[in-house]
């Protein structure tokens, strides 16, 4: 497949995975951009009336657990099922989910998160880890051609707001979530279609021992089997009130597990296994894009809590005299990557061997992060005084985090693919999403926060930390590079 360049000069295998992505993100971006406003809209416009701290714990409990899925979804694709199939049944998973948001009943709600939760988990890791294998190993188009995957990913991200925002906001907040499950059966009926294009490409999982393999179908049949339970009981116990116990104290304990999960795994990947020296140095590497990526994800991710909030609450939500639905700002970030995408793939390219290394494109997009919330804090204090700001805030703010993310995410995805281990491919795709899990618990946290501290000092102690973590890897990152051992830059 290596010699393949009909889709822009890349495999058209990438092209399938392409516009697959763009709709199962239409699905997931259209419902996130209602979410929170969902939550905190008086019952008279037929939210649910919450606090902020109370939807804050429900956003990041629900965000966290859709990225903290894609480990035991990334497991089940490498040794049970494969990353295609993995990608069918999460798409499934993820379209029923929204159609039950789409019942306008609590109980509805709760089990169209959990359905969504158990869909991206199989679906997200491992339509990353088709895309790398379209490419060898050294192939040069590696990093264009995620940016080009990229594109696809925003490409929904920025329709979906239009659609299902103005649906949700203007017409009936379950409408906007019909609409995301629409977007996801679009998804599954071009990946059906293109399917012939990805040639092998994640279609067997990887191969094991005769008696290796049927443990791990047991231990799957187990796993899948309890995790349903679990979810099951959590999401209707949440629904019909079995469990006296609040959404925070749930978010609480999601809290713990992510930390036990995040310190076990790493445990066992840095102290443990039959690594080589090589491979260990690596695994090191991953561990540090993972904090990197977690750090960013908590400032970047608060595009659907507090800066959701912002715009709808303090922010004037007019252009020359058109007035348009607060969620409508979640399309600023995907048009802008549309937009700058293309430029920063030709310019990595471009520059050759002169290109930054990936540890130090990392740092770029922690301080870039950083101070699009710095940016924020002028524009707090004008709100503090009752009045609503400009929209021009928000759009900078955006724009510099786009930057940011073109700097960080892409290149971190890509690197990812190329530092694994063959045998944990999947895993370590799941491991670069438990950092986006991690930063999404924390972001649902900061947004619960809006409501009890000051803006200005909300946003400008984001916007420091993620300056600081940025500089500090920035200083990292020859040696990182160094580590890295032959897998490009």
């Amino acid at each position: 497949m290596s010699t393949d360049r009909s889709f822009f000069g890349h495999p058209r295998g990438l092209s399938t995975l392409f516009f697959t992505e763009m709709w199962e993100r239409f699905s997931y971006y259209g419902m996130r951009a209602l979410l929170f406003l969902f939550m905190t809209a008086p019952a008279a416009t037929g939210g649910m009336a919450m606090d902020a701290a109370t939807a804050g714990a429900i956003y990041g409990t629900y965000t966290a657990m859709v990225y903290m899925m894609s480990l035991p979804g990334g497991w089940l694709a490498d040794r049970i099922i494969g990353q295609r199939r993995a990608v069918l049944y999460g798409g499934v998973l993820i379209a029923c989910g929204h159609f039950s948001m789409a019942v306008p009943a609590t109980a509805t709600f709760y089990v169209g998160l959990v359905l969504i939760v158990l869909g991206t988990g199989l679906l997200k890791p491992n339509i990353s880890v088709i895309v790398g294998q379209l490419y060898e190993q050294n192939d040069n188009r590696r990093d264009a051609g995620f940016s080009l995957f990229y594109m696809g990913i925003n490409l929904g991200a920025f329709f979906s707001p239009l659609v299902c925002g103005y649906l949700g906001q203007k017409v009936n907040w379950h409408y906007g979530f019909g609409a995301a499950g629409v977007g996801m059966v679009l998804g599954l009926v071009q990946y059906m279609v293109g399917a012939k294009a990805l040639g092998d490409a994640g279609l067997h999982p990887a191969p094991v021992p005769p008696d290796q393999h049927a443990r791990d179908r047991q231990r799957a049949a187990w796993g899948v089997g309890g995790t349903l339970i679990v979810l099951a009981i959590a999401g209707l116990g949440l629904a019909f009130g079995w469990f006296p116990v609040s959404p925070g104290q749930i978010a609480d304990a999601i809290g713990f597990l992510l930390l036990a999960v995040t310190v076990g795994l790493f445990g066992w990947l840095l102290f443990g296994g039959s690594w080589t020296r090589e491979e260990r140095g690596r695994l090191y590497v991953i561990f540090a894009f993972f904090a990197a990526y977690a750090l960013f994800s908590a400032v970047f991710e608060q595009a659907g809590s507090t800066l959701n909030l912002f715009a709808e609450r303090d922010s004037r939500n007019e252009i020359f005299g058109y007035a348009f639905p607060s969620s409508w700002y979640q399309s600023t970030n995907p048009i802008l990557i549309f937009i700058l995408a293309p430029l920063f793939a030709w310019l990595w390219v471009r520059l050759g061997p002169r290109e930054p290394s990936s540890p130090a494109k990392l740092s770029w997009g922690l301080l870039g992060a950083g101070l699009g919330f710095l940016l924020l804090v002028p524009a707090a204090n004008i709100a503090a005084t009752g009045t609503l700001v400009s929209p021009g805030w928000l759009t900078a703010t955006y724009f510099i985090h786009t930057v940011a993310e073109l700097c960080l995410s892409p290149v971190g995805l890509s690197s990812m693919t190329k530092l694994a281990p063959a045998r944990i491919a999947s895993l370590v795709m799941g491991i670069w999403f438990l950092g986006v899990s991690v930063g999404n618990y924390a972001a649902g946290q900061l947004g619960g926060l809006y409501e009890s501290l000051p803006l200005p000092a909300l946003f400008g102690r984001v916007g420091l930390v993620a300056v600081a973590a940025g500089i500090i890897m920035l200083l990292l990152s020859p040696r990182l590079k160094r580590m890295m051992a032959g897998v490009g830059r």
